[in-house]
């Protein structure tokens, strides 16, 4: 049986981090004539708010042309091993690592008590070479979200889209922020408006919302979602994905509401109720406020439709 070159991580948001190392990854993997494997984990032991559920996640790690994924659960009896133990009954015995790739600091194992010179004499006890990532570029290459921020982590993109920084966070990501999820009946005030919206309701709901206020956004039905930031194509009669703004919040010009996902699709008339849609965000429009009456919201909504067409 092959073996294989492996890295392990949460690899929550994929992002441009994310993306070197797995691109080194296959790379040795190529050079050394094995099969490269991400291994990764159905959930986060810190129970915080993910930037892309479990589906999203594989789906990224595969375009960067990872060979295989694993996905580990993370159960209390694999909670409960050592380093040298998880190193020997799962990347050994089980998936038949050859070669782990991981960055110096990286941590695993019970309480993440040992660390890299620890991880390279229990790999040589087992026969596993264990080599230390190169740093990352302090300024991630990519050609459609230059990153500005010099520090990429997942931790740093939820602070990001807590704030409304959508752009900036899919400069760290590499790719649009998107939430994937299901249109349900809402209450039709932007119908009666004259700007009908499809009510979003998240797959996932330990997914992270973004900061309130009106986002310019792209929308793909997701029967026919290609890969991310694909723009749309002028030769096609209904090009994808559709031009669209999103709203995140409680609507306070109509009294206090629950938090909602409304998304307006710009130019489209159709029925979008129970479709699954995924929501690209791409830039904040501005911050949602209360407005004196429904007729200053209207023409509110108008500015941010003229705004959202400009952006996209």
């Amino acid at each position: 049986m092959g073996g294989y070159v492996a890295t392990i991580g949460m690899f929550d948001g994929v992002h441009q981090g994310h993306q070197f190392v797995l691109q080194h990854v296959v790379q040795q993997a190529q050079e050394r004539g094995l099969q490269s494997l991400c291994i990764t984990f159905d959930h986060s032991p810190r129970q915080e708010q993910v930037l892309t559920p479990l589906d999203e996640k594989l789906r990224l790690i595969r375009q960067t042309g990872i060979g295989h994924i694993e996905v580990l659960a993370f159960t209390p009896e694999l909670k409960s091993l050592t380093a040298r133990q998880f190193m020997e009954q799962v990347l050994k015995e089980h998936l038949h690592v050859c070669v782990l790739l991981t960055g110096y600091d990286n941590r695993f194992g019970y309480n993440r008590k040992e660390g890299f010179d620890d991880y390279v004499r229990y790999g040589h006890e087992l026969g596993i070479e264990v080599i230390a990532l190169p740093p990352l570029p302090q300024h991630p290459s990519n050609t459609q979200h230059p990153s500005p921020i010099t520090q990429v982590s997942s931790s740093v993109i939820r602070q990001l889209l807590t704030e409304g920084q959508v752009e900036e966070a899919a400069a760290c990501m590499g790719h649009s922020y998107t939430i994937t999820g299901h249109v349900t009946h809402g209450e039709h005030v932007g119908t009666g408006m004259g700007y009908p919206t499809a009510n979003l309701v998240a797959d996932d709901p330990s997914q992270l919302i973004p900061a309130s206020g009106v986002y310019a956004v792209y929308v793909f039905p997701n029967t026919q979602r290609p890969s991310p930031d694909t723009q749309p194509s002028p030769n096609t009669q209904c090009p994808l994905p559709y031009k669209g703004m999103m709203n995140i919040g409680t609507r306070p010009t109509f009294g206090k509401h629950p938090q909602t996902l409304e998304v307006h699709l710009l130019h489209y008339h159709g029925d979008l109720y129970d479709q699954q849609l995924s929501v690209s965000f791409v830039s904040r429009l501005r911050e949602e406020r209360r407005f004196e009456n429904a007729e200053t919201l209207k023409e509110q909504i108008k500015q941010d439709a003229i705004k959202a067409e400009q952006v996209l």
